[in-house]
């Protein structure tokens, strides 16, 4: 596959799944995560043709996780296989949304990445519909970054959607740092989508989502969509009109929110990529992502287009 719908650039994560807290002889389970997968699986369950851009270790353990990264029905072509560890993190399930997790990612595999990697699959990035990137991807290291704008500006120059989820997360770079991506970033985007109040307080200034979403055009990206947990979605920017407010649907059984997110931004994405209009396409990915918290894990559970069609909010004129 070569002609992609969407494009995803970052780290695929090895994931300790820890049922209860984390304390000595804990029951961990093995997985995949990380927020570049989470949304790649998201995209592709939306119906999107869909690759990751990455860096995975060359070892036995980098086989398994490509192979995870198949079964989410993700094309592998885009993933360059390296003489380097892979990142992995410790979580254990709640449904706060705003937890810490311990990383280990110093000097991983997908932390080399750079602008060269970037002009290997510049004719990918060139065609594709839609490209996805986040915070966490920018703070893995400064060739990361450098990685992520470039990336950003030949998918845009393509006519690509340019989707930036900021994702700050406090023990991977400074609000600075975070600030700054940003801000480089904005302008090559079609949408942007902090959470809030965390990315909202520590990159905008503010714990207010129109506020914040009124940022973030400012900034120069062409529309925003600001989560706020289990509540709501704003919506502003072009496309939208007057700003609008989306419910998040209360879901039972809920047993994780990990990764409902990187969901929303998968799913957006790829409904964007594939013509729908803004309001619908964040429709279906809070759909999608309300649903996603009833599964452990960030792929645990991973919507069909029907059910995240079935639970998205309506969108009214």
């Amino acid at each position: 596959m070569s002609d992609y719908d969407v494009v995803l650039i970052g780290e695929i994560l090895v994931e300790f799944y820890c049922e209860g807290p984390p304390v000595d002889q804990a029951q961990l389970r093995l997985g995949f995560s990380g927020d570049v997968l989470n949304a790649a699986a998201a995209a592709s369950a939306a119906g999107a043709r869909t690759a990751i851009l990455t860096a995975v270790a060359d070892d036995q353990l980098g086989d398994a996780l490509v192979e995870r990264v198949r079964a989410l029905g993700v094309d592998t072509a885009l993933i360059r296989r390296v003489p380097a560890g892979n990142g992995a993190y410790l979580l254990h399930g709640d449904l706060s949304g705003e937890r810490e997790f311990t990383y280990w990612r110093t000097a991983s595999a997908a932390s080399g990445l750079g602008v060269a990697d970037i002009e290997r699959e510049r004719a990918a990035l060139a065609g594709a519909r839609a490209l996805v990137a986040s915070g966490v991807g920018s703070a893995l290291s400064d060739s990361c970054r450098e990685a992520i704008v470039a990336a950003a500006r030949i998918a845009a120059a393509g006519g690509a959607a340019v989707v930036y989820d900021p994702n700050f997360r406090a023990r991977l770079t400074t609000a600075e740092r975070a600030r700054a991506a940003l801000a480089e970033l904005a302008p090559h985007c079609a949408l942007i989508t902090p959470s809030c109040p965390s990315d909202a307080r520590a990159l905008l200034g503010t714990a207010d989502p129109l506020t914040a979403a009124r940022a973030v055009l400012a900034l120069g990206a062409r529309a925003a969509a600001v989560t706020s947990g289990a509540d709501q979605v704003v919506i502003a920017g072009a496309g939208v009109g007057e700003p609008l407010t989306l419910p998040v649907p209360t879901v039972a059984n809920a047993v994780d929110a990990t990764g409902a997110g990187d969901v929303l931004t998968g799913t957006t994405a790829a409904r964007l990529a594939l013509g729908d209009p803004l309001p619908t396409a964040v429709s279906l990915g809070i759909g999608a992502a309300s649903l996603s918290v009833t599964g452990r894990g960030g792929t645990g559970r991973i919507p069909t287009l029907t059910e995240s069609r079935a639970a998205a909010p309506a969108v009214r004129a």
